[in-house]
């Protein structure tokens, strides 16, 4: 009974990613679109690392109508030096490079820089935002673009392969839409609070984008990303995950001390309270940690399925979204460790008031 007890939700949990897996929406390769389409790239302080991304852009193919509007926003570096070095370059023509305003009173940074995109979007049918560590191949925006209109959503988000520094944590993203998500089911259901979105890269129908209310909707979140998806659903549109680890890699964080930044000044919100988030990092850790302890104790057998479970999961979401299995799976525990400080470090950060991004406060 106690073995059950421990195994159950393990197995339900675990089977649910393998499912899920089996039904992730993947872009197609090699397609072409007639679609308008308008990319959308904001910067800030990107000087070192937005010319493979902007490169990228300007290398796609299957997409005849594309423009490409790059926003600076406010950057203290050469960001914009750089970007209209590279937009005199031949073929570089289609790069338009805009000045951004700072935000308003209630705005943040990001939000604020993606309405301004959008609104210099021109004509396009679809609005496609991505950042700038976001590498694309050449078939990537034809292909989004196309499943964003077979799978007949608002707003579809194809997750890129992340690479760079957290193999530990990083990874987690991914397992844990795969894992507690149902990925059809969040497609059917109108229920706003049943959303997921990764901001990386992003590809919305125009239409629903302003029925959404666009950034506008979002201007105060944090994670305006999965705000965005939300909006979408409370409009009456449709969103959708798909894994893009094949048209996509992004290069997230170059550090742990710029990773452990980059989740503190998000973490806080992705659970709606600190009784929530004290609720996920609890189950996790009773689920993913605890077992290991186990391991020396009558019911190792036990124990060391559980972790398994654990590890199978993990290797499943990496299989089915290009990421790094062995040896990374099976420190699953550890990951899990790892993330409940992070989460307990944004909360505190927050609560001193410590919480920045790009040199703006959070």
């Amino acid at each position: 009974m106690i073995a059950w007890s421990v195994l159950a939700p393990l197995l339900v949990l675990t089977a649910h990613t393998v499912v899920n897996a089996l039904l992730l929406r993947r872009p197609r390769r090699d397609v072409s679109t007639a679609e308008r389409v308008a990319v959308l790239l904001p910067l800030r302080n990107e000087a070192g690392r937005v010319t493979p991304c902007l490169r990228s852009l300007l290398a796609q193919r299957g997409v005849p109508d594309m423009t490409i509007h790059v926003l600076d926003d406010a950057s203290t570096d050469d960001t914009a030096a750089v970007v209209r070095a590279l937009a005199a370059e031949p073929g570089g023509e289609r790069a338009r490079l805009l000045s951004g305003t700072p935000p308003e009173q209630g705005w943040l940074g990001k939000p604020n820089a993606c309405r301004q995109l959008a609104d210099d979007a021109g004509d396009a049918d679809v609005l496609v935002f991505v950042d700038a560590d976001v590498v694309l191949e050449p078939d990537a925006i034809a292909g989004a673009v196309t499943l964003l209109r077979e799978a007949g959503v608002t707003l579809l988000s194809p997750y890129p392969k992340i690479v760079g520094a957290g193999r530990l944590v990083q990874p987690l993203l991914q397992w844990s839409w795969l894992t507690f998500l149902p990925m059809r089911g969040m497609e059917r259901s109108a229920r706003p609070s049943l959303a997921a979105a990764g901001g990386q890269w992003l590809v919305l129908d125009r239409a629903g984008y302003r029925r959404a209310g666009g950034h506008a909707a979002v201007r105060a979140d944090v994670l305006e990303d999965i705000g965005l998806a939300r909006a979408v659903k409370r409009s009456g549109g449709r969103i959708a995950l798909a894994d893009g680890s094949r048209l996509a890699t992004c290069h997230m964080y170059a550090s742990w001390p710029e990773l452990a930044n980059g989740y503190g000044k998000s973490l806080w919100a992705s659970f709606g309270s600190a009784a929530g988030a004290a609720a996920v990092v609890g189950l996790l850790l009773l689920l993913y940690a605890v077992p290991v302890l186990f391991l020396v104790s009558p019911w190792p057998a036990v124990a060391l399925v559980a972790y398994l479970l654990g590890v199978t999961g993990r290797l499943v979401s990496a299989a089915a979204t290009g990421g790094r299995a062995v040896p990374d799976a099976f420190a699953h525990p550890v990951s899990v460790i790892l993330f409940a400080w992070l989460v307990a470090r944004s909360f505190h950060m927050r609560r001193h008031h410590r919480l920045t991004w790009r040199g703006r406060p959070v």
